[in-house]
C-alpha cells in the first residue's frame, strides 16, 4: 500500500491564475499572449487500455497547445473524455475537456467538473451533442437538462461565483478557461454571428469550430464577427482536418451533420493521383489561409483516426513560424 503522505505531496495545490487569467491553461497563456494556438482532436479509443490514448496523443501532443478529448461524438460511445483528459495530464499533455448535454443532468456535470479540476483539467468545451438517434444505440434515453448556453453559464457561475447552481458555496471554485463550438458554414448563415456572440455572453472564453473547408464563406462569417466587436471578446479557433478521398468527402457531407464541403474540393480529390496526399494539400493551404484572416486566434485540427499527419500539417504550414496573431 502507498503511503499516504507520498500520495497527498502528489496532489494538485490550489493555487490562484495570474492576473488577467482565469486559469492555469497551457492554451490561455498562449492565446493570450498573441500567439497563434495549435488544438487537435483525439478520437477515443474503444478500449480500456491507456496505452492507446497515449499513441493517439503523441503526435498530437508535438505541436497542439491542447488535445480535446470527444465526449461520445456523434452519439456513439467510446472512452470516456474525463478518463482521457486524467491520462492526458498524467502524461504532461494539456487536455481540452469536452462536455455534451446529451447524457448527464446538472447533478452530474457539476461534480465531474468538479473532479476534473482537482485532476489538473482547466480547458472545457461545452457542447449540446448530437441527439442519441445518429449514433450506434438509438435506444438510449437522451438527458439534455442543459443546452450549450446554459451548461456555459453553469460552469462560469461556479468558477466567477463560487457557487453551485443551488446557491451552494464552493470551498476552491474551479479555475476554467470555457469554450464553445460554433458551424459558420451552414445555414441560415445570417444567424451564426448572432449565436456566437450568445455564446460568448453565456461565458466562452474561446471557440473551436466544426470543419471549414469553404473560405469565402469563412471569412464572411468573420468580417460580421469583427463588425460587431465580437472578435475582441472571445478567441476564435476554426477548425479543419485532411480528407481522404472524395469518397470520404461525399460520405462526410451525407452523414455527418453540420459538415460542408464545396463541390471543387471533392473534384480536386477526385482529380488527385494520390488522394490522401491531395487532402493533406488542401487542409494545409486551408491553415495557411486561416492564418491570414482578421480575427482567427489559432487553428483545431481534427484528423479522424489520422493522428500520425497532425504534425506534419501543422509543421508544413508554417503556422508555429513566430507564432503571431492576426490583428
Amino acid at each position: 500500500m502507498s503511503d499516504p503522505s507520498t500520495l497527498e505531496s502528489n496532489l494538485l495545490t490550489y493555487t490562484k491564475p495570474p492576473e488577467g487569467y482565469v486559469s492555469h491553461s497551457r492554451l490561455e497563456r498562449v492565446l493570450r499572449s498573441g500567439r497563434f494556438a495549435v488544438t487537435a482532436e483525439l478520437n477515443p479509443p474503444d478500449s480500456a487500455d491507456a496505452a492507446d490514448v497515449f499513441d493517439a496523443a503523441r503526435p498530437l501532443g508535438e505541436v497542439a497547445d491542447a488535445i480535446n478529448a470527444t465526449d461520445a461524438s456523434g452519439a456513439n460511445c467510446h472512452m470516456s473524455s474525463i478518463g482521457i483528459c486524467a491520462l492526458l495530464t498524467r502524461a504532461g499533455y494539456s487536455p481540452v475537456y469536452q462536455i455534451s448535454c446529451r447524457d448527464r443532468n446538472r447533478i452530474a456535470i457539476q461534480g465531474d467538473v468538479l473532479g476534473a479540476a482537482a485532476l489538473g483539467v482547466s480547458n472545457v468545451l461545452c457542447l449540446t451533442g448530437d441527439g442519441v438517434g445518429v449514433g450506434d444505440q438509438p435506444g438510449a434515453k437522451p438527458v439534455f437538462d442543459f443546452d450549450s448556453l446554459t451548461l456555459l453559464r453553469a460552469l462560469r457561475t461556479m468558477r466567477d461565483e463560487g457557487v453551485f447552481l443551488s446557491g451552494r458555496k464552493l470551498t476552491s471554485p474551479p479555475q476554467l478557461f470555457l469554450g464553445a463550438a460554433e458551424n459558420p458554414c451552414i445555414p441560415p448563415y445570417e444567424w451564426r454571428p448572432d449565436r456566437l456572440e450568445k455564446k460568448v455572453e453565456a461565458g466562452a472564453d474561446f471557440i473551436q469550430t466544426n470543419y471549414i473547408f469553404d473560405i469565402p464563406l469563412f471569412e464572411a462569417f468573420m468580417a460580421r464577427v469583427r463588425d460587431t466587436g465580437t472578435d475582441k471578446r472571445v478567441f476564435i479557433i476554426p477548425g479543419v482536418g485532411p480528407l481522404a478521398s472524395a469518397k470520404a468527402a461525399r460520405w462526410m457531407r451525407s452523414n455527418v451533420p453540420g459538415i460542408h464541403i464545396p463541390d471543387q474540393i471533392i473534384a480536386r480529390l477526385e482529380g488527385a493521383q494520390n488522394p490522401s496526399e491531395e487532402g493533406k494539400k488542401i487542409c494545409i493551404e486551408l491553415i495557411q489561409q486561416m492564418r491570414e484572416i482578421a480575427g482567427v486566434s489559432g487553428v483545431h485540427i481534427m484528423a479522424y483516426r489520422r493522428e500520425h499527419l497532425v504534425s506534419e500539417i501543422i509543421l508544413e504550414s508554417g503556422v508555429l513560424k513566430g507564432r503571431g496573431r492576426s490583428k
